[in-house]
């Protein structure tokens, strides 16, 4: 989404992520850290999975959404939100809003799976659709908004949404017994990636933040490479359609070219893979978005012997049929 006057682009301190902490308290999930004994030993390492798949709505988009919205006026809740969501924001806005005496509109894609389209109606937001390769996300909401007066609240171009969403890193530092060596977050806008290194960067510096992207969408990737923001190509397609993203946004790719260690990529078999493993190893119903970086321990592309690498499980919104198909593609964990 573009920049506008209801947004606030610049990155946030610890102080508002610690305060987001506050005011999500009694809102949120308390999502757990796991690990596995078993599972370390063969990979003669530590994993720790934070497991946001249990969080209110399925993901971790639930806290930036509501962090936003309970930072409006009652005039500006009069006015209701509007956002682009391939899913897991629109119902972490949806949710919220509903908590906070608003209303959502909400834009996505057509082809995103039914549940999180069904899921987000049931919230009680208004779903406007949109085809992927042929409309700009970013076109359809500036002309609703003009229509209608809503204020956005974008899935991380936001410094509250980033705040909201920085509880997942502080909590990882709280649960954790001794700060993790590495950090893996899936990476889409940038979001989560991008405040995951700013409060590892204040309080474990010697930690190391990754993001994780699908092989034939690593835009962050290439653009960290190139030193400047570059758009995937137009008709690719993954499994990982929670990280679908065009391109990555302004506000975050300017933190995660001072502060990521590097970014990896997994294709949709190993995904697949880390999905089986997820459910074999740790009972978690992992969505393919929500998996990439346990893909990437899993496949080697980052290497956990001797080390502690915390890995973020980002949702668990996927359908019964596709989880199913998933599972029964991938090799036996």
């Amino acid at each position: 989404m573009q920049a506008n006057s209801d947004q606030m682009l610049s990155a946030p301190t610890l102080d508002e992520v610690r305060t987001a902490a506050g005011t999500l308290a009694a809102a949120i999930t308390l999502t757990p850290l796991l690990q596995n004994p078993e599972v370390n030993a063969r990979l003669k390492g530590r994993l720790l999975i934070k497991n946001e798949a249990m969080q209110r709505t399925g993901a971790f988009k639930f806290r930036g959404a509501y962090n936003r919205i309970s930072q409006m006026s009652p005039t500006q809740k009069t006015r209701g939100v509007i956002t682009y969501s391939s899913g897991n924001h629109a119902q972490g806005v949806a949710l919220a809003a509903k908590l906070l005496g608003t209303s959502a509109l909400i834009v996505m894609p057509s082809d995103v799976p039914q549940a999180k389209m069904d899921h987000t109606r049931a919230l009680g937001a208004e779903v406007v659709t949109f085809e992927r390769e042929k409309d700009s996300s970013d076109d359809v909401v500036a002309r609703l908004r003009g229509d209608t007066g809503r204020i956005i609240v974008p899935p991380s171009e936001d410094r509250r949404i980033l705040a909201g969403g920085g509880t997942v890193p502080l909590e990882i530092l709280q649960q954790a017994e001794t700060p993790p060596d590495v950090v893996l977050v899936p990476c889409g806008g940038g979001g989560l990636t991008a405040v995951t290194a700013l409060v590892m960067k204040a309080m474990s510096p010697e930690t190391q933040v990754f993001g994780v992207e699908p092989a034939l969408f690593d835009d962050t990737r290439r653009s960290l490479a190139l030193g400047r923001r570059v758009a995937n190509p137009v008709g690719r397609k993954t499994i990982c359609d929670a990280i679908m993203t065009p391109t990555p946004n302004a506000l975050t790719f300017s933190i995660n070219k001072e502060l990521l260690a590097g970014v990896l990529t997994v294709t949709d078999d190993e995904v697949r893979d880390a999905m089986l493993f997820a459910f074999q190893n740790f009972k978690i119903v992992a969505e393919p978005g929500g998996a990439v970086g346990l893909a990437a321990v899993l496949s080697g592309k980052i290497d956990i012997t001797g080390k502690t690498i915390a890995v973020v499980i980002t949702g668990g919104n996927v359908d019964r049929d596709r989880f199913a198909d998933a599972l029964a593609a991938a090799k036996n964990s």
